[in-house]
């Protein structure tokens, strides 16, 4: 069995590769009656594996949970790691890495101010994850709030059309505002 975000796109890659497993839907809106169903599965030795549409589970996504309430039953949880934005984007930033700070997603409204604000306070490289709908928002945000200092974005990292941009907020937003129109997942890193 296979535990996936959504289970349309897990299917795809699965019926690429010729792939017949069984998949369940599990989500940020799943219910814990879902988390028990899945943890009485394995108890009784079923094995699964949990997939995400993008990146590594448990990274800003609901993961977390239920790996949580599984080891918390005693059921054994294995790592298989798989491709990870925030350790690609590391691997190619050009900048000391030994210490950084991963905030996640920013809020989609309320907070947002904040979580920037915070951000600029440290003292370190400080990453996120954000949307291709958003990421010109807070990007005009960081520079209302006085952000000077270098930007990288990574888009669609270790696929066809990865890219990584780098430059202060108002070139970053210049080269985003010219595309037509942004896709893919996308890794920040304020320096």
């Amino acid at each position: 069995m296979i535990l996936c975000e959504d289970t349309r796109v897990t299917r795809k890659l699965l019926d690429r590769y010729e792939i017949k497993v069984p998949v369940m839907s599990y989500h940020q809106h799943s219910k814990i009656g879902k988390i028990d169903e899945i943890v009485s599965r394995l108890k009784n030795g079923e094995n699964m594996a949990l997939v995400t549409d993008a990146g590594t589970p448990g990274v800003s996504d609901p993961g977390n949970i239920l790996v949580k309430e599984v080891i918390s039953e005693g059921v054994k949880v294995i790592p298989i790691p798989g491709a990870s934005a925030i350790g690609a984007l590391i691997s190619v930033a050009g900048i000391d890495m030994q210490k950084f700070v991963f905030l996640g997603f920013p809020p989609h409204k309320k907070g947002r101010q904040t979580f920037f604000k915070e951000a600029m306070e440290f003292k370190y490289p400080v990453m996120y994850y954000d949307s291709p709908h958003r990421l010109l928002k807070n990007l005009e945000l960081l520079k209302e709030l006085g952000f000077e200092k270098n930007i990288i974005v990574g888009r669609e990292l270790t696929k066809m059309f990865e890219e990584v941009v780098r430059g202060n907020a108002d070139e970053i937003i210049e080269y985003f505002s010219r595309k037509e129109k942004i896709k893919g997942e996308l890794v920040v890193i304020l320096n």
